[in-house]
């Protein structure tokens, strides 16, 4: 059974519940639910599945405690490792909507890690997203601003998606 750490950052509180939510839906206990203002980046190396996220603050920026600790990671050698990421944005925003899983995916691809969990955004109305690369979004894009009312349902069908995806 592959190991699964769950890495985020939150500043009010709901990528938090986002991650404690996917933990329980992926039967991953608290022990590996990791906050990233207190971690260090070498904490992954114990991870077979590395599920992060983060949300989106002004232009599309990373959430505060990301900067750090993403630093870090992106000059870890993820090799053999699989990445999940999720985040919480606010569709309003409709030119960065959940832009910080873009720069997460973007500064992690010299990692070697491999990359699943890509999802559709359907349901939400926004302009672009730097979180649409290649033609899709990479990641879980939530908004419990807005449409708190997608949340579990998307959170369900993006769980099960990702046990297949990762065996």
């Amino acid at each position: 059974m592959k190991k699964i750490g769950i890495f985020y950052g939150s500043s009010t509180g709901i990528t938090s519940e986002v991650a404690e939510d996917i933990a329980k839906f992926m039967g991953v206990g608290s022990n590996d639910v990791h906050d990233v203002a207190k971690s260090a980046p070498s904490d992954v190396a114990g991870y077979d599945v590395l599920i992060l996220g983060s949300s989106t603050w002004g232009a599309g920026n990373l959430q505060d405690d990301w900067y750090d600790f993403l630093d870090g990671l992106e000059v870890l050698d993820l090799e053999g490792k699989v990445v999940a990421l999720f985040g919480c944005g606010d569709e309003s925003m409709s030119d960065t909507f959940c832009g910080a899983l873009g720069e997460l995916y973007m500064r992690l691809q010299k990692t070697g890690a491999r990359f699943v969990g890509y999802f559709n955004a359907d349901g939400y109305s926004f302009d672009e997203s730097p979180a649409f690369i290649d033609g899709v979004y990479v990641g879980l894009l939530l908004d419990q601003v807005n449409h708190e009312e997608l949340t579990e349902a998307r959170l369900k069908e993006w769980t099960e998606q990702l046990k297949k995806e990762i065996g």
